[in-house]
C-alpha cells in the first residue's frame, strides 16, 4: 500500500491497521547498493578476493553519511548509545548502537570521530534518524547534514568516496600504492594514507576476518585515488568488488544488516512515528508470523552486541538492558543442501513451487524474519540468508533460544510466507521446511577467532 505524501508513520500504521500489515504488504523496495555494478567479473570470484587474494568495493553509493557538528555532539551521541565513549577521541571509530527506552534495538552504523566536534554517521538511515530526531525536538546545540544513499539523491554526486580493500594482499597493495609501510593500526582505529597527491582518510576494517581498509575523501578526489589503487593492484591481481558479492560479506562475519527497529509500537516512540515519515517503515518478509509486531523485536543481547553495551554511562534503554533476561543468542544456521536441492528445483519440477531463492543474497524484504522451529515449535528467527561462495554454504543468521544453540543442534526454518503478502518482489509460491544446523557467529574461522578478540 502506498502511504500518501507526507504521511507519518504514526498515520500510516493505523490507516493500515496495523504495523504488521504496514510493513507486510509494503511496497517499498528494499536496501540498494545503488549504481554500483553487480559484477565486474563474476560474483563467486570476487567474494574468493577477500579470502585469498585482495578486492577493491566501491561503497560510495549505498550508505548514508549523516554528519553532525556542534559542542553538544559528542553528548548527545553518548546519550543515545549503548557504547562506552570513554576514551573516544578524534581519529577514531566505533560501531554505534542504539536502541528504545523499553530496550529493544532501534539501530546501528558506523561512528566516525572525524575532529573536535564533528562526527560522521555511516549506515542505514534507522539509527540516524533516530538521532536527527532528537537533534530537532531536544535542546542540543548541534548541527546536522545529510547525505543520502545515491538512489534517494536526485542526481547529484555523493559528498565523498568510499572504498575499501580487503583480503590477506591488502596490505601489500596499500604499501605499494602509498610507498610507505602500513601503520599499525587496530581494528577500528583509524589512520592517513597520500594516494595520487591526496589526502586518504582510512578506517581499519575487516570483511569476513581479512585485514582492509575503509577510505574516504571528498568526491572530486576519488577518480584519481582509485584509478592509482586499481593500477597498484594489477601486480597482486586485485578483483573489483561488485555489489552482488559485496551483498554475502556480512553472512561469513556474522553482523545482521539491519534487524526490523523496535519503533511502531510502545507510548514512549509515539512522537517519535509522528515526525518520522512513513516511507521510512521498510518492508518485512519471511514466514515468521505474528500479528504482535513487538515479537518481531530483539534487543542488543540477542544479536551479540553484549560486548559492546557498557553501563558507565546513563543511556536511552540502559534502566530495562541492565535487568533484562538473556534469552536468546545469535548463531549461524548452515541449511541442508538436499532440502535446498528441493527448494531451487521446485522451479522446473511438478508438485509444490516454492518461494524462489535468489543468490547469493536471497533477502526479499528489508526486514527479512523466517521462523525457526524445533518439533513445529518456534524457537527463533532467521534474520538474514544467502549462499557464501568461499565456504560452498547456504546459511542464515538467526537468534534462537539457548536451550537451542548448541553447535550441530538440529532446527527447521520455514522457507516462504503463508499467506503470501503484496509486495512486488513476492511471487505466488508454497511454503518449504528447510532443515538446518546450528553453527557459530561468525562462521568464517578467521574472522571467528582473529579479528572479533
Amino acid at each position: 500500500m502506498n502511504a500518501p505524501l507526507g504521511e507519518s508513520l504514526e498515520a500510516a500504521i493505523k490507516r493500515a491497521g496495523s504495523a504488521v500489515t504496514l510493513l507486510r504488504d509494503s511496497q517499498r523496495r528494499a536496501f540498494s547498493h545503488g549504481t554500483v555494478s553487480g559484477q565486474f567479473t563474476n560474483w563467486q570470484s570476487e567474494v574468493n578476493s577477500w579470502r585469498t587474494g585482495v578486492g577493491f568495493m566501491d561503497q560510495s553509493h549505498h550508505m548514508v553519511d549523516h554528519y553532525m557538528k556542534g559542542p553538544d555532539a559528542f553528548k548527545l551521541l553518548k546519550y543515545l548509545a549503548v557504547n562506552s565513549f570513554e576514551g573516544f577521541t578524534p581519529g577514531m571509530a566505533k560501531q554505534f548502537v542504539c536502541c528504545t527506552p523499553e530496550g529493544y534495538y532501534l539501530g546501528d552504523c558506523v561512528l566516525f570521530y572525524l575532529e573536535d566536534e564533528l562526527f560522521n554517521l555511516v549506515g542505514r538511515p534507522t539509527a540516524l534518524d533516530w538521532v536527527q530526531y532528537h537533534v530537532e525536538t531536544g535542546n542540543w546545540n548541534v548541527t546536522t547534514e545529510r547525505d543520502p544513499q545515491s538512489m534517494d539523491r536526485g542526481g547529484r554526486p555523493p559528498l565523498e568516496y568510499r572504498y575499501e580493500v580487503q583480503g590477506p594482499l591488502a596490505g601489500a597493495l596499500m604499501e605499494k600504492v602509498t610507498g610507505q609501510p602500513v601503520p599499525d593500526v587496530k581494528f577500528f582505529g583509524m589512520c592517513d594514507f597520500t594516494i595520487a597527491g591526496h589526502r586518504v582518510r582510512a578506517l581499519r576494517h575487516g570483511m569476513a576476518g581479512a585485514v582492509g581498509f575503509e577510505m574516504f575523501g571528498p568526491w572530486s578526489q576519488g577518480d584519481a585515488v582509485r584509478d592509482a589503487i586499481l593500477k597498484a593492484g594489477e601486480e597482486f591481481g586485485l578483483l573489483r568488488v561488485g555489489s552482488i558479492a559485496y551483498s554475502t560479506a556480512n553472512l561469513e562475519s556474522g553482523w545482521v544488516p539491519g534487524p526490523l527497529p523496535a519503533i511502531f509500537s510502545h507510548d514512549s516512540m509515539k512522537a517519535y512515528r509522528e515526525w518520522l515519515p512513513a516511507k521510512s517503515a521498510g518492508s518485512l518478509a519471511g514466514s515468521f508470523a505474528s500479528a504482535n509486531i513487538e515479537d518481531y523485536y530483539v534487543t542488543p543481547f540477542d544479536l551479540g552486541y553484549d560486548r559492546i553495551v557498557k553501563f558507565d554511562h546513563d543511556f536511552v534503554g540502559r534502566e530495562v538492558l541492565e535487568k533484562i533476561e538473556k534469552r536468546r543468542k545469535k548463531v549461524t544456521l548452515v541449511w541442508d543442501a538436499d532440502d535446498m536441492a528441493r527448494v531451487v528445483s521446485s522451479a522446473w519440477r511438478d508438485g509444490p513451487r516454492y518461494k524462489h531463492f535468489n543468490m547469493p543474497k536471497a533477502r526479499y524484504g528489508l526486514y527479512q524474519m523466517d521462523a525457526v522451529l524445533v518439533g513445529g515449535k518456534s524457537v527463533g528467527i532467521s534474520l538474514d540468508c544467502g549462499y557464501i561462495a568461499n565456504e560452498r554454504k547456504i546459511v542464515s543468521l538467526a537468534v534462537v533460544d539457548q536451550d537451542f544453540t548448541a553447535t550441530d543442534t538440529e532446527v527447521t526454518v520455514l522457507w516462504g510466507e503463508n499467506p503470501v503478502s503484496k509486495k512486488p518482489q513476492v511471487e505466488p509460491h508454497d511454503q518449504a521446511e528447510v532443515k538446518a544446523l546450528v553453527a557459530p557467529a561468525p562462521y568464517g574461522a578467521h574472522a571467528r577467532n582473529t579479528y572479533r578478540k
